[in-house]
């Protein structure tokens, strides 16, 4: 099965793929809060996703991935990052796996391109998911504070 192949594939490459998104996320003007972040931790995150992909595509997946980025969320709000770089930096996290799932060019007959484009689906799935996730919880991160304080006399 090519698409197994190939999230085998991902998995053994994470830590080039994990360095790749973190170099540009800690260069690129756009992320520009990603600059200041610990790129151990930007690593760790960006490698897990890579490192264990099948486990984040099949199974009981849901839940994990909404108890991941529900935390991802609430500590980047902490931080002070701005929504729209959190979501930019989990859109290149999904750009760079897609540019290596096409740069490894490993179909040859319309089955294996049926089962890349299956791949790409689940992977869209997760990652759409990732954001929506994170921003919920950025969102009511954010919130809170203001709840907080209209509730004192």
């Amino acid at each position: 099965m090519l698409s197994g192949r190939l999230v085998r594939m991902v998995e053994d490459h994470a830590d080039e793929l994990a360095n790749g998104v973190v170099a540009d996320l800690q260069k690129d003007p756009r992320t520009s809060e990603y600059h200041k972040l610990s790129t151990a931790e930007l690593h760790h995150r960006i490698h897990d996703i890579y490192h264990n992909l099948d486990k984040w595509l099949v199974g009981e997946a849901g839940t994990l991935v909404e108890a991941r980025y529900l935390g991802l969320g609430k500590r980047r709000a902490s931080e002070g990052v701005p929504l729209s770089q959190v979501i930019y930096a989990l859109i290149q996290s999904k750009t760079h796996l897609f540019d290596y799932i096409r740069s490894a060019r490993l179909f040859e007959s319309a089955v294996e391109l049926y089962e890349i484009q299956e791949l790409r689906y689940l992977i869209d799935n997760f990652f759409d998911r990732a954001i929506y996730h994170t921003a919920r919880a950025y969102e009511q991160e954010q919130a809170a504070p203001r709840t907080a304080s209209a509730l004192k006399p």
